[in-house]
């Protein structure tokens, strides 16, 4: 199973999606908040359509169940309204790493004017796929640097059993490895998990609660998968501009790490 380099420089776009107060409220409802206000994670959503548009364009979509999303980073312009908005999506890099192969999307969102809302570094790792042609980028691709500072506990985040179906519906994004425990035994995994998406979310709701900050940047790389129901806990800590953040199981283990809001 391969993915060739061929597929940087794959566009999709731009789309028109519409940001409504419905849609707002429902991810927000997903997370456990009743306000309008956008989620600095808002954009996601927005993003999806895009996101599967270069799946199925570069035949990535074929080998979804071997997906994991490795890393993500987010940088908002400004927060969406309500309000159409042009999203478009490219394929900026594949590169080969031991675990298999590392493709990252870039999503950019604008809005009637042209103006930047939104944009994203989304990185997938293909469990097991070679990379074909060598390592490939139009882009400049780093892992979240570590921390360099210790992080204490700033709280629980109680996942139900239910949150991969409720989060699906709200967000309106589908993946059925987050809902039918038939596909995902089947793509490898023990059962269904909890969007990577929605882990951050969580964990950016609960350090916004304890730590007060502007939030115009999010990075950080996933580090497990996240099972329902379960508690997380996450780590934090101001380092200057950012804070710092770690999420981990009841473990101790770390399902989000490298965390970074700025």
């Amino acid at each position: 199973m391969k993915i060739s380099s061929a597929i940087v420089g794959r566009e999709a776009g731009p789309d028109a999606q519409h940001v409504d107060k419905r849609w707002l409220m429902a991810y927000n409802a997903a997370l456990g908040d009743v306000s309008d206000k956008p989620h600095p994670l808002f954009p996601v959503c927005y993003e999806w359509p895009a996101t599967q548009a270069l799946r199925k364009s570069t035949g990535l979509q074929e080998i979804n169940a071997r997906l994991v999303h490795a890393q993500h980073e987010l940088t908002i312009h400004r927060q969406p309204r309500q309000e159409k908005l042009l999203v478009s999506g490219s394929v900026v890099a594949c590169l080969q790493r031991k675990p298999g192969t590392l493709v990252v999307f870039r999503f950019e969102a604008k809005d009637g004017k042209g103006e930047p809302v939104s944009t994203t570094h989304y990185g997938m790792l293909y469990r097991g796929v070679m990379l074909e042609g060598g390592d490939r980028s139009t882009a400049s691709i780093e892992d979240p640097p570590r921390h360099e500072q210790q992080l204490e506990p700033i709280g629980d985040v109680a996942v139900g059993a239910t949150a991969g179906h409720v989060y699906t519906e709200c967000a309106r994004i589908w993946n059925p490895i987050h809902t039918d425990p038939e596909y995902a035994r089947a793509a490898g995994l023990p059962g269904i998990i909890l969007h990577g998406t929605a882990t951050l979310a969580l964990s950016v709701s609960k350090v916004l609660e304890k730590l007060e900050i502007e939030v115009k940047r999010v990075r950080c790389r996933f580090a497990g998968m996240v099972l329902m129901p379960s508690t997380l806990t996450v780590h934090a800590s101001r380092a200057g501009d950012e804070i710092l953040f770690e999420t981990r199981d009841a473990t101790g283990q770390a399902v989000i790490e490298r965390g970074r809001i700025g």
